[in-house]
């Protein structure tokens, strides 16, 4: 049985192959072809499976090039499956323009549930999961990765980076030097693979415990920062403490301060400190 004409994304297995969903396996059968980040690497896992479905290099330096071609195949009736190396394509992998141009085209696109190393590593990071951001990569170099820090350094949800082995060090200094030693930072590194490690320390302590031994960098990382908690008025940004000047101005410092800690997430009592020693006459 042939998959109906549409462009299928097929999320596959971050380390552990049998991670894979019957749904996924059915369509990689059917598909008339797979387009992959890598023929080499997906070769493995269509051998492990005993798939035999002709596949086509999809990557970052060919997409918007390749994306014309196979949109005119799957206008002809042809379907596609797309796959990254591991996980969910799109999510830091290449995708975008294939499925941007399979929908201006009216061609379906139909994604698959399956898994995603960011997900799987905040379930298991002890951190905040009701709000967070995925902020892919970060960049590399120094000055830049510094500038990206700093613009995140008053963003309340967990942060949620994909990092790799030789920058790691490197961005978790940038982190100690923009956030300071305290800010709890988690490591997850070869998630559903043998050697599977997910750390939990401060700031300061995860630099040290990562130069003590270079395999702790090792491997895919997931890399998640504690959203921004302002415990006193120290830490209140100038955002917030600009809202509750102006709400000061019309509201008794009490309601000023419980709004303000509404709008911004933060503790009311530090803006009630706060108010009481610089605004209150």
């Amino acid at each position: 049985m042939s998959q109906a004409a549409a462009l299928y994304i097929v999320p596959t297995p971050i380390g552990n192959l049998n991670d894979i969903s019957q749904r996924a396996l059915d369509t990689l059968q059917q598909v008339d072809l797979i387009a992959c980040e890598d023929t080499r690497h997906t070769a493995k896992l269509l051998s492990h499976y005993q798939i035999s479905t002709p596949t086509w290099a999809l990557h970052d330096h060919n997409e918007q090039y390749k994306s014309e071609q196979l949109v005119t195949r799957l206008l002809s009736g042809q379907s596609v499956a797309l796959v990254s190396d591991a996980g969910t394509p799109l999510i830091s992998d290449p995708g975008y323009h294939l499925v941007n141009s399979c929908r201006d085209a009216g061609v379906q696109v139909i994604a698959l549930p399956g898994p995603c190393a960011a997900v799987t590593a905040l379930s298991a990071a002890g951190l905040p999961t009701d709000r967070f951001a995925f902020e892919g990569f970060l960049p590399a170099k120094e000055k830049a990765r510094l500038d990206k820090i700093e613009s995140l350094k008053d963003e309340p949800r967990t942060l949620v980076f994909y990092e790799s082995p030789r920058r790691l060090l490197d961005s978790v200094a940038a982190l100690v030097a923009v956030l300071g030693d305290e800010r709890r930072l988690v490591v997850a590194r070869e998630l559903t693979k043998t050697f599977e490690t997910i750390h939990s320390l401060p700031a300061g302590e995860m630099l040290l415990w990562l130069q003590e031994d270079s395999n702790r960098s090792r491997g895919e990382i997931v890399l998640m920062v504690a959203g921004y908690r302002p415990d006193s008025d120290d830490e209140l940004s100038a955002e917030v403490l600009r809202t509750l000047t102006l709400l000061r101005s019309e509201l008794p410092l009490k309601k000023a301060a419980a709004l303000t800690a509404e709008i911004h997430g933060v503790k009311k009592n530090a803006l009630y400190k706060y108010g009481l020693e610089h605004l209150e006459s």
